[in-house]
């Protein structure tokens, strides 16, 4: 009798365990949808209407990501990974879901820098609390084995998002003009992400986590590691690269590339090809995290920064078609598996109980790296009237990136995990 009841016992925690992870699975995926996939990726697509319509330069557009994360990161970013470790990632999803909707919402009515910047500050907010760094903790969580694939999975969230953002960005701003494209979208994420980031549960078998559970490892022996150094090293290049690129790539497009065109097939052409990045990324997103349960992760992480480092190149051949949707598919799948990867390889170094603050002290790094690089490659474009000297810069920072990553170690340390 003992022995059946302890069957099912064991049966019913399985089965609860399952339904927990899909539950968590679904609302991260959701949160990375609409924080990351919607307002992070779906800002840049309204950068040319500002200038237009503001007479704003391509730095100043492209300055509010750099002053906001620049200033939001190292204020928020370790602090919020210290929070996570120690009171679970549920309430700051929630708060980071609620700035990212008001966000969009503010932008959709500044006419000023001075409002603009105030605004990008809470999508920086937004970002911090509520996009992949507690959705990073809360999959580690739940997933041991196919933690690969469960990343895998909720980060198409960002994929799906982003490639709908551009499209979704377009046809509002038909419908209600680029304001209230804006603003609708805004209150979309809150909508569609609050909801599942309420009633989620922090960890399995419980609705909180106990603080000397989470902070019994010392964040200070990861710090003295030449190990992290290379792995803040490498990401910083990495997503410096990816950040300067995206965040140009419409403004590129329209101004320089399509200049030619009628400006409603301009912004239709435009769309598409950012559309086609973020759907490519899902395909990234999938193959990396397959990847990453069955081979080393430095070599997964590897192939993504050399993807990235090789797919840049061709917007030098960007005025032959062929070559442009070349780009965004490849791009797109180093896209895709870049803030992935980085979580899983910290995880494999240094193991799940530290992850959250040392989380923080990447995304923190590696949001300076992702501010800093679209204002230094529009700002080149704005002085020499090409973004053949900004595109060249970013072409060295994702192969420095890749030689980081290449003097990680490679040993598996599931042990630690």
């Amino acid at each position: 009798m003992n022995t059946t009841a302890k069957n099912i016992s064991a049966g019913s925690l399985e089965f609860t365990s399952k339904g927990g992870q899909t539950q968590v699975a679904a609302t991260s995926f959701l949160a990375l949808f609409s924080i990351v996939g919607l307002a992070l990726y779906g800002l840049p697509f309204f950068y040319d209407f500002m200038v237009k319509d503001f007479e704003w330069s391509r730095a100043q557009v492209t300055s509010g990501n750099f002053y906001s994360k620049l200033l939001i990161g190292p204020l928020f970013g370790f602090a919020a990974g210290w929070i996570v470790d120690r009171f679970g990632p549920r309430r700051m999803m929630m708060a980071g879901i609620l700035m990212a909707g008001v966000a969009l919402v503010g932008l959709s009515f500044t006419t000023s820098l001075a409002l603009f910047y105030f605004f990008y500050l809470f999508n920086a907010l937004g970002y911090v609390c509520g996009g992949p760094l507690p959705n990073q903790v809360l999959i580690s969580r739940w997933f041991n084995e196919a933690r690969g694939k469960a990343m895998g999975f909720a980060y198409l969230g960002i994929g799906v998002g982003g490639g709908l953002a551009p499209l979704l960005g377009n046809w509002l701003t038909q419908q209600f003009g680029w304001p209230g494209a804006l603003r609708t979208m805004g209150i979309l994420i809150v909508l569609i992400a609050l909801p599942m980031a309420f009633f989620v549960k922090e960890s399995p078998g419980t609705d909180a986590v106990t603080p000397s559970a989470t902070t019994a490892v010392s964040i200070g022996s990861v710090l003295k590691s030449w190990k992290f150094y290379l792995l803040a090293i490498g990401s910083m290049c990495s997503i410096g690269a990816v950040g300067g690129t995206f965040q140009n790539l419409k403004l590129f497009m329209t101004g320089d590339l399509f200049r030619g065109l009628p400006v409603q097939e301009a912004q239709s052409l435009a769309a598409y090809v950012l559309s086609l990045v973020l759907i490519s990324s899902l395909a990234g997103r999938l193959l990396m995290g397959w990847l990453a349960d069955r081979f080393p992760k430095k070599y997964v992480m590897l192939l993504i920064y050399l993807i990235v480092a090789s797919s840049i190149p061709l917007l030098f051949l960007a005025s032959s078609r062929p070559f442009l949707y070349l780009f965004a598919v490849l791009f797109g799948i180093g896209l895709g598996g870049d803030y992935m990867i980085i979580p899983l390889m910290a995880a494999e170094l240094f193991g799940v109980k530290v992850l959250g603050r040392l989380m923080g002290v990447v995304l923190t790094a590696d949001g300076v790296a992702e501010a800093l690089a679209p204002v230094i490659v529009a700002k080149t474009r704005d002085n020499t009237a090409s973004y053949a000297v900004g595109f060249s810069i970013l072409i060295v920072l994702a192969f420095i990136g890749a030689t980081a990553v290449m003097l990680l170690p490679k040993k598996d340390r599931a042990s630690r995990i």
